[in-house]
């Protein structure tokens, strides 16, 4: 691993970066100690953005960004349906679920919906943290185990209970003891000829060392595109579907199968609404959360009726914030928009039309060993030339030289140099220009 923390430390701000930067930005970076150590910035030179319309970012100054990170304001940055839902709400009321409002019951009718039919009861909460933590304990409800399974590089959130099932928070957080790593399918490196096959073996081998310290398995929490792995949508032959014969196992060990979908649902992929949808199954739950209500604290866990009921039944749960009618009407708009610009379609052609540009890109430099992604998901693979070992200190020049483009992307994978590139739903052709050309400066800038 390059640093302690792929997912935080990779591209941050550290103190000695200040030295040369501007009085004000100093000034503003000092009145964050305010907010203890733990928080991190991104870049050496931080950004402080005051306006965001669209894919684009402004600063203080005045200069515009191109976003192509951000999932959290998925229809792009302030989109105006959502802040009008959000401020008629604000002038009615804004409560609880402790009392009876349409919107929350309506919410949950369409955006059950989107999912298959199994899945006919949800949950609302704040963050996807929040949604994991829940969905982990419904599973051990279900279930009756404690013992759980997740990639070697996964990120799903930083409660006490899931920080203990997201390694790449780094070191220093502790695996939770009931729980086991399985590989990353890093499908650059291993390429096996059935990956499926290939994965339920490494679950296998996982179980069987649970049975033998007398941990009952509870299930496994995956994310379906590995967006924290280093993104792995396909096998190595470009196909889907792989993913089948994992929840299959996983029901035959008696455990329970949570899709993560905070990073690759909401037509991320530009293959389906859901990302699991693009492996043919069905999962037990299904968590939620970034880009649901476009920058709207909200997040789901949605369920099949008797997974639910085994915790429901037994354990009363109340979020105040969470199921809000402010909320529900953020989300609404979201998801009402996400048909009315068709961002599903809009993402598949985009999204071709991005790899298209990366991959021609990548035959031009030794730098780049892979281009790999789904829609608008995409990593691309920054390599020591002529070999497949990671080239994290390339790909933190990169990471700056894109900033002083004014491109914005960032970093994932256990070696911290897969470009992370996760912009809004409605990047436009125009953005693909423009970030390929900064990508193409880029990588002539750095050493």
């Amino acid at each position: 691993m390059a640093t302690d923390s792929t997912i935080m430390d990779s591209n941050s701000f550290k103190p000695e970066d200040a030295v040369g930067l501007d009085e004000s930005t100093q000034k503003l970076i000092a009145k964050r100690e305010l907010l203890g150590q733990s928080y991190r910035l991104f870049y050496k030179k931080p950004l402080h953005f005051v306006k965001g319309l669209g894919t684009k970012l402004y600063t203080a100054s005045g200069e515009e960004y191109l976003d192509a990170y951000n999932n959290i304001p998925s229809l792009g940055h302030s989109h105006p349906a959502v802040a009008e839902a959000v401020a008629k709400q604000l002038t009615l009321v804004n409560t609880h679920t402790r009392y009876l409002h349409e919107g929350i019951v309506d919410y949950a009718s369409d955006l059950l919906s989107t999912l298959p039919d199994e899945i006919n009861r949800i949950m609302f909460l704040l963050s996807g943290s929040e949604a994991n933590d829940l969905a982990v304990r419904i599973a051990k409800a279900y279930s009756g185990g404690t013992g759980f399974l997740v990639t070697q590089e996964a990120y799903h959130g930083n409660t006490d209970l899931i920080s203990a099932l997201s390694p790449s928070i780094g070191a220093s957080q502790a695996l939770a003891i009931d729980a086991r790593l399985i590989p990353t399918p890093d499908t650059y490196r291993i390429q096996p000829d059935n990956l499926g096959q290939w994965f339920v073996e490494q679950i296998a081998t996982r179980i069987e060392d649970m049975n033998r310290h007398g941990i009952k398995f509870a299930g496994i929490l995956l994310d379906s595109i590995f967006s924290s792995d280093g993104v792995f949508p396909h096998d190595k032959n470009g196909k889907t579907g792989w993913l089948k014969p994992v929840i299959e196992y996983v029901h035959d060990q008696g455990g329970v199968y949570i899709a993560d979908e905070v990073q690759p649902g909401f037509t991320r992929t530009g293959d389906s609404f859901w990302g699991f949808e693009r492996h043919g199954f069905v999962p037990d739950i299904v968590t939620m959360g970034k880009p649901m209500a476009n920058g709207i604290a909200c997040s789901g866990v949605a369920a099949k009726q008797d997974v639910l009921e085994a915790f429901s039944l037994n354990f009363p749960y109340f979020n105040t914030y969470a199921g809000s009618p402010v909320a529900m009407a953020a989300a609404q708009a979201t998801l009402n928009a996400m048909r009315d610009q068709d961002t599903l379609g809009n993402v598949k052609r985009v999204g071709a039309e991005l790899k298209g540009a990366l991959q021609s890109l990548a035959g031009s430099t030794d730098l780049i060993g892979d281009v790999r992604g789904a829609g608008l998901f995409l990593g691309v693979e920054i390599i020591k030339p002529g070999s497949t070992i990671p080239n994290y200190p390339v790909a933190v020049e990169l990471i700056e030289a894109m900033h002083e483009q004014h491109v914005l992307c960032s970093l994932c994978g256990p070696g911290g140099n897969v470009l992370k590139i996760r912009p809004p739903l409605v990047f436009s052709s125009q953005d693909v220009d423009t970030f390929v050309t900064a990508l193409e400066a880029s990588l002539k800038s750095v050493r």
